[in-house]
């Protein structure tokens, strides 16, 4: 047996590449139906959150490391 991807024939090729596409729909799918399962009706809004005042710090004890 080689193990090596360089020297693989062409059906080797063909089968590395088939299983790759499978795993990633199979991949794909679970994180649709992951997504879409766990909705139960509700339905997210934004939340605005605003500035505060502007704070200054005039003196810190943590070193400088440069």
């Amino acid at each position: 047996m080689n193990h090596s991807i360089y020297s693989a024939d062409r059906s080797t090729h063909l089968k590395i590449v088939v299983v790759a596409l499978v795993a990633g729909i199979a991949v794909a799918g679970l994180g649709i139906t992951a997504r879409s399962g766990s909705d139960d009706g509700t339905t997210q809004t934004a939340r605005v959150i605003k500035a505060g005042k502007p704070v200054a710090i005039t003196s810190s004890n943590a070193s400088l490391v440069r």
